[in-house]
């Protein structure tokens, strides 16, 4: 084998690795921005935790507020009990969610979340959630599911979060294993990150 040929053979190589290390990064694309916004709280992301470790409440109150909705074709009503709760900084909230399914068989849900304002999203915690998480229904079942929250004082030294007097956690549920469920998240990820 010349010289030429073998240096063919080694561009050949090289461009086929890279060709192939593109195409499993976009598939890798969503699933990883999606890990760094729940981790950061990038794009209204909210982050978990186990749990709050805020050894002290604050006076500075924000109202949580609840937004719920089901895509189109989801035979279930979604609701949360209360459409909202007023919070001390650093306080633990609690919130039930309540969901049945409307049909005569069986349905599994996954529910797609975020916060807005969206700069407030690495203040507020999450310690327990069923975001995300497959959720199946018997026909006619009622599920009340809880979202135990918190506001981290952190905020209050965060100059940029003085306006924010309001929080809103919305969920939307989709039918779980549809594109229009793949395609709800990766559309949110996309949009979170331009």
């Amino acid at each position: 084998m010349s010289d030429l040929q073998r240096k063919n053979t080694k561009v050949m190589l090289v461009t086929l690795g890279v060709v192939f290390g593109m195409i499993g990064l976009s598939f890798a694309s969503v699933p990883l921005y999606r890990m760094i916004c729940q981790v950061t709280g990038w794009g209204g992301t909210t982050q978990m935790v186990e749990m709050n470790t805020s050894d002290k409440i604050y006076d500075r109150e924000i109202t949580v507020r609840f937004n719920t909705d089901v895509a189109q074709g989801m035979p279930w009503e979604f609701k949360p009990e209360l459409r909202s709760v007023a919070v001390k900084v650093g306080q633990d909230g609690l919130i039930s969610f309540v969901a049945k399914n409307l049909s005569d068989t069986p349905v599994t849900g996954t529910a797609v979340y975020n916060v807005t304002p969206l700069k407030v999203a690495k203040y507020f915690y999450k310690t327990q959630c069923f975001c995300f998480g497959e959720q199946t229904l018997a026909p006619g079942q009622v599920q009340h599911m809880p979202v135990t929250f918190f506001v981290d004082p952190a905020i209050l030294q965060d100059r940029d979060m003085d306006d924010v007097k309001t929080i809103t956690l919305s969920y939307s549920f989709f039918r779980h294993g549809t594109q229009e469920l793949e395609n709800a998240i990766e559309k949110y990820y996309n949009d979170q990150g331009s």
